[in-house]
């Protein structure tokens, strides 16, 4: 996949994300595909492989932080690799409010995410 195609799938999940949609999130993935989630018992946090898990991992976090958003998306791609920023913002069910800024680090193929791992830097406040 050509620079360029990379970066506009990248757009289009950040965006996919801040809409809440599952399915146009995970069109961009591979059957095989994981997600190391930020948070877990594992240095890696909580691992997510194949497409049912990864929409399992998605949906509690969209219900998790109903009102979740993510803005301020900015990629970067080189072949099989690339990276996103971005801030997520929202309440969660408890009435804490979150504001993390993260970012992705993407695996590819075929044009193709293969591999989403995610790390976060949680605001604290007081």
């Amino acid at each position: 996949m050509a620079h360029d195609q990379t970066i506009e799938m990248l757009r289009a999940v950040a965006a996919a994300f801040d809409r809440h949609d599952l399915e146009s999130i995970l069109v961009h993935f591979t059957d095989d595909a994981v997600f190391d989630s930020p948070r877990g018992p594992e240095p890696w946090g909580q691992r997510f492989a194949g497409l049912d898990e990864i929409r399992g991992a998605f949906a509690g976090r969209f219900a998790g932080i109903p009102d979740v958003r993510y803005l301020d998306d900015d990629h970067f791609a080189d072949g099989d690799r690339a990276a996103s920023e971005w801030t997520l913002s929202g309440t969660m069910t408890d009435g804490t409010p979150i504001e993390v800024r993260g970012c992705d680090l993407w695996t590819l193929r075929d044009g193709k995410i293969v591999k989403k791992d995610s790390f976060w830097k949680i605001r604290t406040t007081g």
